[in-house]
């Protein structure tokens, strides 16, 4: 496997990164109805232009089967394949992005338990919490950062 930083972003991979997306959802955020993630997916394209580091995780066939993305050491999204969760691609993802891009903060919506988990395992605490997520809906958000 192979992590690799997107300068240039293609519509053929912003469609496979919709599919990657849409799929890491529907898996975990099972708080959001079928009509709500459909409205949020009309805006995944525009926030991958606009994220400052972009890396994915490409298999040997050079297809995607992860992404995150990184803006001043804030996580600002982590994403995977539901066909290729809990085989190790986060950790190794958010590892890279510790490692190389200094993320210290990210953010997790409080009813997705298994990411909230994932994120205290590796090294991070609650540290704030919101009622409202960043666009004022009710889904709680807690503001997480590194701890050594």
């Amino acid at each position: 496997m192979k992590k690799i930083e997107i300068k240039t972003l293609t519509t053929d991979l912003i469609e496979r990164l919709l599919i990657i997306w849409e799929s890491s959802v529907r898996a975990t955020h099972n708080f959001l109805s079928n009509e709500e993630i459909n409205n949020i997916k009309k805006y995944v394209p525009e926030a991958l232009k606009n994220i400052e580091h972009l890396i994915i995780l490409e298999d040997t066939s050079k297809q995607p089967l992860g992404f995150m993305g990184i803006s001043n050491q804030t996580l600002e999204m982590l994403f995977i394949a539901d066909k290729n969760r809990g085989k190790g691609l986060g950790k190794q993802l958010l590892t890279y992005g510790i490692e190389h891009y200094a993320v210290q903060k990210l953010t997790v919506n409080e009813q997705n338990p298994l990411a909230r988990g994932f994120y205290e395992h590796m090294g991070f605490q609650t540290y704030k919490r919101s009622e409202f997520d960043e666009q004022g809906n009710n889904y709680p958000i807690l503001y997480m950062h590194k701890i050594d």
